[in-house]
């Protein structure tokens, strides 16, 4: 199973997490995914680099993974950008599905909102840049899940 975003938030409040406002606020862009120690062993993230950039968009967060959950990677504005639980169970913050062109388009959708909150939507959107390593945990995922269906 894998939670992206919204998925990420509901898969670690049904194993027992909080999830709730960021208190960071919204995160929306290209972001730093800085992976932690336990991911260099991870069947998604264990190849990956200890940094890549990946598209975000979000106002709420994992503020507690769920117990026993592995937190694999962070970011600036948010400490739980992906957790596992035990073997076959993980969840992304970050949208690995996002391309650069649908990440421009929420920044330009939520420019109202981004302004109320202070944040310059023409600097996001000149900021966006592609993620392909972010992208390559799609593909993880789907050669782990048919190896163990």
């Amino acid at each position: 199973l894998l939670g992206i975003c919204y998925g990420h938030q509901l898969l670690a409040h049904a194993f027992g997490g909080e999830v709730g406002d960021n208190p960071q606020g919204r995160e929306m862009g290209t972001a730093t995914v800085e992976l932690h120690d336990p991911a260099r062993h991870d069947p998604l993230f264990g190849t990956m680099p200890a940094r890549f950039a990946a598209q975000t968009t979000h106002l709420q967060t994992v503020l507690a993974p769920p117990p026993g959950a592995t937190v694999l990677a962070r970011s600036s504005r948010d400490a739980c950008q992906a957790f596992r639980l035990g073997e076959h169970t993980w969840g992304v913050q970050f949208h690995p599905e996002f391309s650069s062109t649908m990440m421009r388009g929420y920044i330009a959708g939520r420019a109202a909102a981004l302004h109320a909150e202070g944040t310059d939507a023409r600097h996001l959107h000149r900021a966006v840049r592609p993620t392909p390593l972010a992208r390559r945990v799609l593909a993880r995922f789907v050669r782990h899940a048919q190896r163990h269906r």
